[in-house]
């Protein structure tokens, strides 16, 4: 259990550590080449990471990101390490960002999930997301349904 967490913007730098959050958390994994171009190219992106500042050594053990777009915000992903689920870290590290989408004015939030992730359906309903639509074979590794979601407002 983490004992200490800090939350803060991503970096350039957190790349590589958050490359072992992302092949843990994801079947299908992103590049490390899209993160860079989220961090150092997308004027739109912003990217949260959680920290555990509790042990020995501090470590990134989660992330968010999102692009704000006008009054929009869209939901790129959310992962933590598999050892720190269920203790309520996503919930507080998807707050921040939800927080921050507020903060930069957007007025709405949208998000697809995998029409078979119950758990995160779950998650997304506890903050009041609601299913909205559906991008059919959306997901390229396994032609999946992707479930739009929507907050709105924000």
């Amino acid at each position: 259990m983490a004992k200490k967490i800090k939350i803060r913007q991503m970096t350039k730098d957190d790349i590589d550590n958050v490359m072992t959050v992302e092949v843990l958390a994801f079947e299908t994994p992103w590049p490390r080449v899209a993160f860079e171009e989220e961090i150092c190219n997308n004027d739109l992106a912003f990217y949260l990471t959680l920290i555990d500042e509790g042990g020995e050594n501090s470590r990134i053990i989660g992330y968010a990101g999102m692009w704000k777009i006008i009054d929009e915000a869209h939901v790129t992903n959310i992962a933590l390490m598999p050892e720190y689920h269920r203790q309520g870290l996503g919930s507080i590290l998807f707050s921040e960002l939800i927080w921050y989408a507020k903060d930069k004015g957007a007025s709405s939030m949208t998000l697809e999930v995998r029409e078979s992730n119950m758990i995160a359906r779950r998650f997304y309903k506890k903050f009041d997301f609601a299913e909205e639509g559906i991008r059919i074979g959306y997901y390229s590794d396994t032609n999946e349904n992707a479930l739009i979601f929507w907050k709105n407002p924000l």
